[in-house]
C-alpha cells in the first residue's frame, strides 16, 4: 500500500496505525510498571510503610537495650550511698548526685596508677604497632620484595597456630620482660589480621603513582611517607583504633607477665575489684569530708573509667569503617 507523500514522491505506509502510549498515570501503564518490578531484586524494592515502621521499632529497641545499661552504671557512679542503699543495688532513678566516687579513686592510689599504666602502654603500644605493621605491609605489597612469599606465608600461619601460653611466657622470661611494662607491649606488637587489611589497601593503590614517584627518583621510605601513608588514611585511621582498643583492653598479659600490683593496668584493676570483689588499696583512702562513697559506686566508678576513653574516640574513626576495613579486605 502507496501514498503520496508531502514532496510528492510514493511512500510506504505501515500496517498498523501508530498509538501512541499510554499517559504516566493510566492503569496500562501502572500495571506494567508493577509488573516489571516483579523481576528485581527485593533490595532494590523501595521499603512499604510497614516495614519502615518496624525496623525503626527495632532500631529503637536496640538502642535501648544498648544504653540502659550504661546508664544505670553511670547513675550509679555518681549517686550517693544512701541512693545505692534504698535502690538496693543499681540506681535507675536519681536521688542525688555525688562525684565523690571519682574523687576517691582517682586522687592517689591504686586506680590512678593503673590509669597511667594503661595510657603508657595504650600510647607507646599503639603507635609501635602501628608503625610496624604500616612498613611490613608495605613491604608485602611490593611483588617483587625479598622473600616476599615466604614472609606472607608466615604471617598467614601465625593466624591459625599459636605457640601456646607456656612457651610465650618462657620466651617473655628468657627476654626479661617479667615485670615490666614491655611485656604489655611487645609480644602483641604485630596482629596478622591488621597486617593483611593494610597489605591489600596497599595493593589496591594505582601502581602508576609509584612507578612515577620511583622514575623521579623517590625512594620506598619516600614513597611510603609521601604516598601511600597519604593515600590510606582511612584503613590506617582504623587499625589504629584496633591496636589501641586491644591494648587497652588488655589484661590477660597482665596477670601472666606482672607480679607488683602498681604496674596492673586500669583493666587488670577493674577485674580484679569489680568482679572479684578484692579491695584495691588506696581506693578509699581519700577523706571526701566524711561523706565517703564505698562499694558499689566505686565499682561503677571504675567501669566508666575504663569505657569512657573508648566511647569518646570511637565516634571519630567510625566513618572510616567501611573505606578502610571492607575496601582493604576485598581488594586485592
Amino acid at each position: 500500500m502507496t501514498h503520496t507523500g508531502f514532496d510528492g514522491k510514493p511512500g510506504l505506509t505501515s500496517a498498523a496505525p501508530i498509538v501512541a502510549p499510554p499517559p504516566k498515570d493510566h492503569p496500562e501503564k501502572r500495571r506494567t510498571t508493577k509488573r516489571r518490578s516483579r523481576h528485581r531484586p527485593a533490595w532494590q524494592e523501595p521499603p512499604s510503610l510497614p516495614s519502615r515502621i518496624g525496623k525503626t521499632a527495632a532500631l529503637v529497641v536496640i538502642t535501648l537495650v544498648v544504653l540502659y545499661p550504661m546508664y544505670t552504671v553511670m547513675l550509679t557512679s555518681i549517686s550517693p550511698q544512701g541512693s545505692v542503699n534504698k535502690s538496693g543495688g543499681m540506681v535507675t532513678v536519681p536521688r542525688g548526685i555525688t562525684f565523690q566516687a571519682y574523687a576517691q579513686i582517682l586522687t592517689g592510689g591504686v586506680v590512678t596508677q593503673s590509669v597511667l599504666v594503661s595510657i603508657f602502654v595504650t600510647g607507646v603500644g599503639t603507635l609501635l604497632a602501628t608503625g610496624v605493621s604500616i612498613m611490613a605491609a608495605y613491604g608485602l605489597s611490593r611483588p617483587g620484595s625479598l622473600f616476599h612469599r615466604g614472609l606472607l606465608l608466615f604471617f598467614v600461619i601465625t593466624m591459625f597456630f599459636g605457640a601456646g601460653m607456656i612457651p610465650t611466657y618462657l620466651l617473655v622470661s628468657n627476654l626479661g620482660l617479667i615485670d615490666s611494662l614491655w611485656s604489655l607491649i611487645l609480644p602483641s606488637t604485630v596482629s596478622a589480621f591488621n597486617l593483611l587489611i593494610l597489605r591489600n589497601f596497599f595493593m589496591g593503590i594505582d601502581r602508576s603513582i609509584t612507578e612515577a614517584a620511583r622514575i623521579d627518583g623517590a625512594s620506598d621510605w619516600r614513597i611510603l611517607r609521601s604516598i601511600i601513608i597519604p593515600m590510606s588514611k582511612a584503613v590506617i585511621a582504623v587499625i589504629t583504633l584496633f591496636y589501641g582498643v586491644m591494648y587497652w583492653n588488655s589484661f590477660f598479659n597482665a596477670m601472666l607477665y606482672l607480679n607488683d600490683s602498681s604496674k596492673w593496668p586500669l583493666q587488670l584493676v577493674l577485674r580484679s575489684y569489680v568482679l572479684q570483689g578484692q579491695p584495691v588499696p588506696g581506693a578509699d583512702a581519700v577523706d571526701t569530708g566524711g561523706a565517703e562513697v564505698a562499694g558499689l559506686p566505686i565499682k561503677m566508678a571504675i567501669t566508666v573509667v575504663a569505657v569512657i576513653p573508648i566511647l569518646l574516640v570511637y565516634p571519630f574513626i567510625q566513618r572510616h569503617f567501611t573505606k578502610g576495613v571492607i575496601f582493604g579486605a576485598i581488594k586485592g
